[in-house]
């Protein structure tokens, strides 16, 4: 048979060039036959193409994953599975053996490049599932020595490719269709190869559209389920021997489950269907459009992504879109995508952030998410008694646990991590003593887990290597600062509250840092800032207004309510305090009668009142940050001079409250009208609350 296709490779045909990724203009076509084809066998083949050998029955039951059918398979092939297990085992046998000799000889730095070539080559022949291990942490520059990470990065797609010629035929057999009737071109090579299957570029006959072509590699299922049944094998021994609480072959299943989705092309399509229609419509976000029709279980035809690697190319902004989409995958939709490597993330030439491999996909499941958003809330905060509870809750801790010791423990992991504030937190300062914390009070990883942070720390492992600065976490915290602000979940409003007072005490420096870091929740090329004084403009001005007068913000705007009419009715008081001060002081001994409308409360009020003033200016408070009034510490004594001293804070104050007024006056006509509304109404409301707590005050005053 006889089909066209371009008289060469595309510019990025395999090996990779790393300047140029997926970059194809089609040349002249000219014929060519299947017979000249190349049908020289990949390494992994070579080594281990007796795996492939399972009849169609068996092959049809490695559909899903199941590790008890994986194991009933290879129970009756018990030659295969020591001869896997020996491969396994004289391979990297032989390559520690190397590495002791070179410690022996005092050779291990001169050798350091070698060995870590040696071992890409391993993984290459041993195959898909130790490639895929090897490529979860490949993308790490601070846990991996730079010499194994460039080895390692190799594996996303510069592995070798099968032949050719049972890539189309799987093709045809899989469509039902000869090639030539379904692409008017297609690139005679694979323009890359990966694990799994590689990847043709073609064009469409009927549509003329240029497409991506994913073909899988013959046999990958055997291979994988024989490798998964060792490790799972491997994972028992070790938690028995160790002691773990984590349940690893929990772990293995959950990994090896995402996997085997991962080699159903229609599920991978149908997942890149949802993950577009989700976050597809994200600035700066590309997804490819799927051919579910030219679409099978071994055949995937997606559209065609032009671009660069995001890992090559410095584009700290795309990778803060990247945050921003994680965060929208992770904590609001659920749905989100579990692989997110260097091969997987691409910088397209317009300069969008592109997605292009959607086989493993995982859910985190909404009481998980609210309690993965308390947990950093509570670490930032470094509210070490909530986060033990918060462990509990995401599994990593069973009920049973001693809170108070756990508390105490993770005070001394973490709070030097979280010392320099948010913004400074990465994954590799949370787990530097959190081993031995994690094994004393019997931690355990559930499944799901372990994804979700996998998802995250690939992610900064591609940022640093941008900026050896970055840090994800801090940078996903503004946008879990907005949500709790803003979500409506009775978990999420909860836990705001209990954040924001202690012992019945308004906490306003807590309010003030979470406001200031959810206006850093932005991705628009020219707002990405994280400079406070992004807060002191007037467009932070009019942020903190705009979201306290919207519905999601109805929830703080009655706290800010409540304790403005604290504050205002405390002025009143003080207000009152000092007019009688200034009269009974022309009145001779009436000094000695003095006394004071004013309690402690109502000095904390006083002072809260004033820093409200600032924050909702956009302004900058002079209180120390997580400086709490503590009611027990003002005294008679000082409660005048505190009384004097707040009063004439307010006043020193006042020039600037009247230019914060008509800053306020000239922001309103820009609101949408509904906000104006609502902004009309808070005054009366404000007025019925103060009449309110004037008239409890005065009954409990005269009763009690």
């Amino acid at each position: 048979m006889r089909l066209l296709v371009p008289s060469s490779p595309p510019i990025h045909s395999f090996p990779a060039t790393p300047q140029l990724i997926f970059r194809w203009k089609p040349p002249p076509p000219r014929t060519i036959t299947r017979a000249t084809s190349r049908l020289d066998l990949d390494a992994f083949t070579q080594k281990s193409g007796y795996l492939f050998e399972l009849s169609a029955l068996e092959a049809e039951s490695l559909t899903d994953y199941s590790p008890s059918r994986v194991a009933a398979i290879y129970r009756r092939k018990p030659l295969v599975l020591l001869r896997r297990l020996i491969q396994i085992g004289t391979t990297f046998g032989k390559w520690f053996g190397d590495r002791y000799v070179d410690n022996l000889k005092e050779q291990s730095d001169q050798m350091f490049k070698v060995r870590a070539a040696e071992l890409r080559r391993i993984l290459v022949e041993l195959g898909p599932a130790y490639i895929k291990i090897a490529q979860a942490i490949s993308s790490r520059p601070d846990l991996i020595p730079p010499e194994y990470l460039d080895e390692l990065s190799l594996l996303q797609d510069r592995i070798t490719p099968f032949s050719t010629e049972v890539a189309f035929s799987t093709i045809e057999e899989e469509l039902g269709l000869q090639i030539d009737e379904l692409f008017s071109e297609i690139s005679p090579e694979p323009v890359a190869a990966a694990s799994l299957g590689q990847v043709y570029q073609a064009r469409l006959r009927r549509s003329g559209q240029v497409v991506a072509v994913k073909v899988q590699r013959p046999g990958v299922q055997a291979a994988i389920a024989l490798d998964i049944l060792i490790l799972r094998f491997l994972a028992g021994v070790v938690k028995r021997a160790g002691k773990f609480n984590t349940d690893l072959q929990a772990v293995v299943d959950e990994w090896a489950s995402s996997l085997f989705k991962e080699m159903d092309y229609k599920k991978e399509a149908n997942n890149g269907v949802k993950f577009r229609r989700l976050y597809g419509g994200i600035k700066d976000v590309y997804v490819p459009n799927m051919y579910l029709e030219h679409t099978t279980r071994r055949v995937l035809v997606m559209d065609w992504v032009e671009g660069q690697k995001l890992s090559e190319v410095k584009d700290l902004y795309l990778v803060e879109v990247g945050v921003y989409c994680s965060f929208n995958q992770l904590l609001e939709n659920g749905f989100y995508h579990a692989d997110p490597h260097p091969g997987n993330l691409f910088r397209t030439y317009d300069g969008k952030l592109a997605y292009i491999d959607f086989g493993m996909m995982g859910e985190f499941k909404q009481e998980l998410r609210d309690g993965f958003i308390e947990a950093c809330l509570h670490l930032v905060n470094r509210d070490f008694d909530a986060l033990s509870k918060d462990f509990v809750t995401l599994g990593l801790l069973p009920p049973t646990a001693d809170k108070e010791a756990v508390t105490k423990a993770l005070t001394g992991v973490f709070k030097d991590a979280v010392a320099k504030g948010a913004r400074n937190i990465s994954f590799g300062d949370l787990s530097g003593n959190l081993g031995t914390t994690m094994y004393k009070f019997k931690f355990r990883i559930p499944s799901y887990f372990s994804l979700v942070i996998r998802s995250l720390a690939v992610l900064e492992g591609i940022a640093i290597n941008s900026n050896p600065n970055y840090k994800v976490l801090g940078s996903t915290y503004p946008w879990i600062a907005k949500k709790v602000l803003t979500d409506s979940s009775p978990q999420l409003k909860s836990s705001l509250q209990a954040l924001l007072y202690k012992d019945g005490v308004f906490r306003i420096d807590r309010l003030e840092s979470l406001l200031a870091e959810s206006l850093r929740a932005r991705t628009e090329k020219a707002l990405i800032k994280t400079q406070r004084d992004e807060a002191n403009s007037r467009e932070g001005y009019k942020e903190i207004l705009s979201f306290t007068l919207t519905e999601k913000g109805a929830f703080v705007r009655e706290i800010l309510l409540e304790e403005f009419s604290k504050g205002l009715d405390a002025l009143g008081l003080a207000t009152l305090d000092s007019v009688t001060s200034v009269a009974t002081t022309r009145i001779p001994f009436a000094g000695l009668f003095s006394f004071s409308l004013m309690t402690k409360e109502d000095m904390v009020n006083l002072t809260t009142l004033r820093r409200l003033m600032i924050l909702l200016s956009g302004g900058e408070s002079n209180e120390r940050p997580h400086k709490e009034v503590n009611q027990d510490s003002i005294s008679k004594d000082n409660q005048g001079a505190r009384i004097e001293e707040a009063s004439l804070s307010l006043l020193s104050d006042q020039p600037a409250s009247v230019s914060e007024i008509m800053t306020v006056l000239s922001i309103i006509p820009e609101l949408p009208p509904e906000m104006q509304q609502q902004l009309l109404r808070l005054p009366a409301d404000l007025a019925g609350r103060l009449i309110s707590r004037a008239s409890a005050r005065t009954i409990r005053r005269i009763f009690l």
